[in-house]
């Protein structure tokens, strides 16, 4: 299995647009960061989990020719704004995406994309196939995929576990009942938006305690603001088995 970090950035990304701090005006690459996605290649499969506002650029900077459907984790616009950009998938390979999400996301993109969803279909755009889920294991051809229900404030969000790997991002709160599937994970991909304590997401404290309970062999860290400070000075003070993720990073599992 092989996973790729499409984009580790919070929801405005980094740089920030007229941000003059000292992350966003870094020459690392490591600290350019785009809107928060990961693809999983897994059993002659290819699952991209959400498709936000850079979609596009991420499919062709990694050179993406299809895909088999895309995970959704919830509906906020830096996780679906890239759903019509799906079109070249079907215009490519003569077929319908399938999606992958709960009811309240499947709601949200008949709002957000009420073109794609109509009776008759303006030429050209998307075509997907909705396949929802609730906090139950579902299988995709034979690829078992777990959700993990949290909460982002006050919204129910889902993560994945696929085989020994987790992603679970926009987090504030976890049950105990919903921590017990993050055991025994091989790499973790877990939300860590900054220092300071966040209403809806998870701090870096915050994240490393659940990582330290939960002790995967491998975890990072994604969904990362620019307040989070610069990629490696923070990973100097990281744990050996923790690091703040970066875009296009690979792991194969």
């Amino acid at each position: 299995m092989k996973i790729t970090l499409l984009g580790t950035g919070t929801s405005q990304g980094v740089p920030v647009i007229a941000c003059d701090c000292n992350v966003c005006l870094s020459k690392n690459q490591k600290d350019k960061r785009l809107r928060t996605s990961a693809m999983v290649e897994v059993n002659n499969e290819i699952f991209i989990i959400d498709s936000g506002p850079d979609f596009r650029q991420q499919m062709l900077t990694n050179n993406v020719k299809n895909i088999s459907g895309v995970l959704y984790t919830h509906h906020h616009k830096d996780h679906v704004a890239g759903m019509d950009d799906i079109r070249a998938f079907n215009y490519k390979w003569r077929k319908d995406i399938n999606i992958y999400c709960n009811n309240i996301t499947e709601k949200a993109l008949y709002n957000e994309f009420p073109y794609v969803f109509e009776e008759v279909k303006y030429p050209g755009v998307p075509k997907v196939n909705i396949n929802l889920f609730s906090n139950k294991e579902f299988y995709v051809n034979d690829i078992k995929i777990t959700p993990i229900e949290a909460m982002h404030y006050k919204l129910t969000v889902f993560g994945f576990r696929i085989n020994n790997f987790v992603y679970l991002t926009d987090v504030s709160e976890i049950s105990d009942k919903e921590k017990q599937k993050l055991y025994n994970a091989d790499l973790i991909v877990l939300d860590a938006l900054r220092r300071e304590k966040h209403i809806s997401h998870f701090s870096l404290e915050e994240a490393l305690s659940l990582l330290d309970d939960v002790k995967p062999k491998q975890a990072v860290l994604t969904h990362i603001s620019h307040y989070m400070g610069l990629h490696d000075e923070v990973n100097k003070e990281l744990p050996d088995n923790v690091k703040l993720g970066f875009d296009n990073q690979v792991f194969n599992l």
